[in-house]
């Protein structure tokens, strides 16, 4: 059990670090909506392109996202339809907050 938690405080966390930034949150939400190739993503979010591909690594990383190759372009989708799920339940949070408790620049 104890290892069992551990996968899934890892999960959390990793899920928590690529929530962190703002256009990685874009992203997932954007490919929660539908798969989308790197450059397209980059231009609706309006991100560099190598910007985009260091967002993108992230996200592999963290085991949200999965590169599918096609032919010589590669799309990405989320790796598990239950993200889709989770960004949109996050999404819809409203959360009460003390603006003197939190920075709004996030260094808090």
């Amino acid at each position: 059990m104890v290892a069992a938690t551990a996968v899934s405080l890892d999960a959390l966390a990793r899920f928590g670090h690529a929530l962190s930034d703002p256009t990685r949150a874009r992203i997932l939400l954007s490919l929660g909506e539908s798969p989308a190739y790197p450059a397209d993503l980059a231009e609706s979010l309006g991100v560099s392109r190598q910007s985009m591909s260091n967002h993108l690594g992230c996200l592999r990383g963290c085991g949200l996202v999965v590169a599918v190759p096609e032919g010589r372009r590669t799309r990405y989708k989320l790796a598990d339809s239950a993200i889709a799920h989770a960004l949109r339940d996050l999404h819809d949070l409203v959360l009460v907050t003390d603006p003197a408790c939190c920075c709004a620049d996030g260094s808090c």
